[in-house]
């Protein structure tokens, strides 16, 4: 029998996936001592039972120590496996060592999640120089894609919707999200030049004045690219675009930033955030299935 329990902020998907899947939902206390350590409880008996943690790992440095005692003391407390369920995977970038010196954290991140968990469950993970995640994670680690579900949201909600990529690395993917959707798409060029600075270049598009874009990606975190990219689509006339994005971190003030550039923002729920529209547990559930 599978054993569902949510880490703090996630206690509404996992009630879902509970629904969904017919699975038990099972609570945990968390609470800081006085010094600022973390306590922990487990509040039902998880003997013989298969674990999932949920847990979005979009603030990975306040909530993975809550998260691997949790693990440990599932473990500890006589539970058959423990594995990981979270819609977003954190330290995914750093892939490669940029400069002499630094941690690629990916791979510390990989190993530390992998000696906790007997597997683990994501989707759309930031896989650029990694083929797969097992190229990263020893263990039984799944991979699903949102892209249908934004393909389904679009073709419901946007008329004549022109799909427009970030950068030329998301041709597949806003591909297959167009295909679906039933609606033409481009992409853009970007060069990046630091976390924050982007430089985009985009072709004429007088042709598609007709069409509403929607600028789709997978991860909106300092929004510079979708802000430079909603900006230049006004400059050549177009309306204001829809964003439709997987994954809202929108750092610092991305979000109200985008907001005066775009005419409507969307994310799937993969992360807590007022621009959710798009809710990914029956993708979840049927992986546990």
């Amino acid at each position: 029998m599978r054993i569902l329990l949510p880490m703090p902020g996630n206690e509404a998907l996992a009630a879902d996936l509970a629904r969904l899947g017919g699975h038990r939902l099972g609570r945990i206390e968390t609470r800081r001592f006085p010094d600022g350590e973390s306590y922990l409880r487990l509040l039902d008996d998880v003997a013989g039972l298969d674990v999932e943690l949920v847990a979005s790992l979009a603030r990975p440095d306040a909530d993975f120590l809550a998260l691997i005692f949790a693990a440990d003391a599932a473990r500890d407390l006589g539970a058959a496996s423990v594995g990981l369920i979270a819609p977003y995977l954190a330290y995914m970038r750093q892939d490669i060592r940029f400069k002499s010196g630094e941690a690629i954290s990916s791979r510390s991140f990989a190993r530390l999640l992998s000696s906790s968990f007997d597997r683990l469950l994501t989707i759309d993970p930031h896989l650029h120089r990694y083929p797969a995640l097992d190229a990263l994670y020893t263990m039984p680690a799944q991979a699903l894609q949102a892209a249908p579900l934004l393909a389904d949201w679009i073709a419901a909600e946007v008329t004549a919707p022109l799909l427009v990529g970030p950068d030329a690395e998301s041709e597949q993917w806003v591909a297959a999200v167009a295909a679906r959707a039933g609606a033409p798409h481009m992409v853009l060029q970007k060069v990046r030049h630091g976390d924050r600075n982007v430089a985009i270049t985009m072709p004429d598009l007088s042709a598609w004045r007709g069409h509403q874009p929607v600028l789709v990606d997978d991860i909106a975190s300092s929004g510079r690219t979708l802000i430079e990219a909603a900006q230049l689509l006004t400059g050549q006339g177009l309306p204001r675009p829809v964003c439709a994005v997987v994954h809202a971190l929108f750092a610092e003030d991305a979000y109200a930033q985008l907001q005066a550039a775009a005419s409507r923002i969307v994310s799937c729920d993969t992360v807590q955030h007022p621009s959710n529209a798009i809710p990914v547990a029956s993708l979840l559930a049927a992986a546990l299935r």
